[in-house]
């Protein structure tokens, strides 16, 4: 069943870590509690997805959290929130009550664009040579994007949703790598 969504009410996002320590000095997050930055996640995260937008959090909710947290963070968020499976999403929070089944890899559709959307980075996904574009979380800023495929998680984008004109916009900047350019030829 083909889903087309609103880019207008339509939100991505990735790696968050809630209650997790350790994510403030691997990825040197600028907080020094991990509470503030849980705090300050939410209310980015709620200053721009409303209760009736869509939001598709692409792994990595929490890590070191109780279920308890886990759903006293999740029931803050606003939005119909959807998961892509994530490295460190386990039962608790593949439970929390997502609008959709969670996923390890799901296709949809914004104002009729495909996006391929999965935790990880892919160097190729279907439709790519037909305008889909693929997004992904995981590599917290380090795997660059391309000018099809980029990622969507919090330490690239002042740890906030985005939306799709603003990936399109950062897309627009990545000149085509030589493996897109070949790949193209070859089709």
């Amino acid at each position: 069943m083909k889903q087309n969504f609103s880019s207008a009410t339509t939100w991505f996002t990735a790696d968050a870590h809630f209650g997790h320590r350790g994510i403030l000095a691997m990825e040197g997050r600028p907080w020094d509690d991990i509470a503030r930055h849980d705090e300050d996640l939410i209310h980015a995260w709620n200053s721009r997805v409303r209760p009736d937008h869509d939001l598709f959090f692409l792994g990595d909710f929490a890590m070191n959290s109780s279920s308890e947290r886990c759903q006293d963070v999740f029931a803050r968020l606003n939005g119909r929130k959807h998961l892509i499976i994530g490295n460190h999403d386990g039962p608790r929070h593949l439970a929390l009550g997502w609008a959709s089944d969670p996923a390890d890899l799901r296709t949809i559709f914004v104002d009729g664009v495909r996006i391929v959307l999965c935790h990880y980075g892919l160097r190729t996904w279907n439709g790519m040579w037909r305008g889909a574009l693929h997004l992904y979380g995981h590599s917290h800023g380090k795997l660059p994007g391309t000018s099809r495929s980029l990622d969507v998680g919090v330490d690239e984008w002042a740890y906030r949703p985005v939306s799709l004109g603003e990936i399109r916009e950062r897309m627009a900047t990545v000149p085509d790598e030589p493996e897109e350019r070949r790949l193209a030829d070859a089709e």
